[in-house]
């Protein structure tokens, strides 16, 4: 049809050049998502916004950069609006949620379990309990 044969030399040089096409954006979806996984398994706090800056800046370069220097940041973080225990476990939840893994049902049980706090009346307020009102 095209006035010459393809030979073997022909199919193996499509099949490199597939190969090496398949190789080139692997690499790029593992170049370009780095940033993001070494925040996640750093338990950088703000992991998403790192994962999202190593996509979205990989082609235009200096933006990949700056999210690949977030990602190893140090994440000692003081923040006043929560207590540091709420803090770690609200960025170990977030970081599970990125990774697509659920926290274990025992985890969430002893989380959510329910602190028994005693009510006091009115009248304890006067009187509090294991006092003697006789006694002044």
């Amino acid at each position: 049809m095209l006035g010459f044969e393809l030979d073997f030399w022909d199919y193996a040089t499509f099949a490199s050049l597939a190969l090496a096409g398949v190789a080139g954006v692997l690499i790029f979806l593992f170049v370009a998502g780095l940033p993001g996984r070494i925040a996640i398994s750093r338990k950088h706090p703000d992991a998403e916004a790192v994962n999202v800056m190593g996509w979205a800046g990989f082609l235009a370069v200096v933006p990949w950069i700056q999210a690949f220097i977030w990602a190893f940041k140090p994440t000692d973080i003081v923040d006043i609006r929560r207590f540091p225990r709420e803090e770690a476990r609200a960025i170990e939840e977030e970081n599970a949620r990125l990774r697509g893994v659920t926290k274990p049902a025992a985890a969430n049980a002893t989380a959510a379990a329910p602190v028994d706090v005693p009510t006091l009346s009115a009248s304890d307020a006067v009187d509090p309990p294991g006092r003697d009102a006789t006694k002044n």
